[in-house]
């Protein structure tokens, strides 16, 4: 069962992160909590400040003001002590190509002064645990996509880590591959361990995090449970509607029964408290298609951030 917020100290706190490239501004007062048992997710558009957050919290880079602390401690002036404690999986594979299955675990349980010993007890609960234990003498070179994510998991967690930091960990994967992912993640949440995920996946975020830290232009522009934004800031339903004559609907009477209206390419979106009324009206206009659906966090997402794509800096 997970470890209940109240019962020890957070395992990861950031109070007003700030930090800044130049003229730009990356990261602008950001803090959080991270209690045991808890996934905390961190979603926003392409230069958002996720991954600056991140590797500040790795002490990978400085903040120029604010405060991290982990388990008590103090980073970056207590960072050994403090990774010690830490599992980290990023964006990208950084596995040893050379090395086999087995051997990336050893090898990487080495790093924290331990026996030998002890690190090859460890290696077969954790390529057990990754749905590996038949590919321990394969090379990374011989896995698929997601094989590679689950033993990049697996490394991470060589030390028995209280607290993952998780860069994308399902980016690029196939359904199968992410759901099964998305299991073993669950079972460490179970076990007490806290994570902080940053990913592009809304129903991922969605699935895996208690909260959600919203960040835009380095800030955090909302914060809360997923449902709880949902319902905060959306209004029930969304009634998607594409096809000939679709576009012709934004200044149809139509769209005054809905609370917001949006346009991405040939497709309305029309944000509804009033559902049922709507889609009456709407089996009225032949030649159109329409997917009715509640809102979720996606529809959040675009709603604080915007449609637009911004590329990666």
């Amino acid at each position: 069962m997970p470890v209940p917020a109240s019962s020890a100290t957070p395992h990861l706190v950031c109070s007003d992160l700030h930090k800044r490239y130049g003229d730009n501004v990356a990261v602008d007062g950001v803090s959080f909590a991270i209690d045991a048992g808890e996934c905390l997710g961190v979603i926003g558009p392409n230069g958002a400040g996720k991954t600056t957050t991140l590797r500040m919290c790795l002490g990978l880079t400085a903040p120029d003001s604010g405060r991290i602390q982990a388990f008590g401690m103090d980073m970056p002036a207590q960072d050994l002590a403090i990774k010690a404690r830490l599992g980290v999986v990023s964006q990208f594979d950084t596995l040893d190509p050379d090395f086999t299955c087995a051997e990336n675990l050893l090898v990487f349980g080495r790093y924290f002064g331990w026996p030998d010993a002890t690190i090859r007890a460890r290696i077969p609960p954790l390529l057990e645990f990754a749905a590996l234990t038949h590919k321990a003498d394969a090379k990374p070179g011989e896995l698929s996509g997601g094989m590679k994510r689950r033993l990049s998991l697996a490394r991470a967690l060589i030390n028995d880590p209280a607290l993952l930091l998780l860069d994308e960990p399902t980016t690029g994967l196939d359904p199968q591959a992410r759901h099964l992912m998305w299991e073993r993640l669950q079972q460490l949440l179970q076990q007490g361990k806290s994570i902080l995920l940053t990913t592009h996946f809304m129903d991922e975020a969605e699935r895996l995090c208690d909260r959600l830290l919203v960040l835009d232009h380095g800030r955090v522009i909302a914060q809360g449970r997923p449902r709880e934004l949902i319902a905060a800031h959306l209004e029930r339903d969304v009634i998607e509607v594409f096809g000939a004559g679709a576009l012709a609907l934004i200044d149809s009477p139509l769209a005054h029964m809905a609370q917001r209206v949006e346009r991405s390419g040939e497709t309305v979106f029309f944000y509804t408290d009033e559902a049922p009324a709507m889609l009456a009206q709407l089996a009225s206009h032949t030649g159109l298609r329409s997917l009715h659906r509640p809102a979720n966090l996606e529809d959040l997402f675009l709603k604080l951030t915007g449609r637009q794509i911004r590329e990666a800096s």
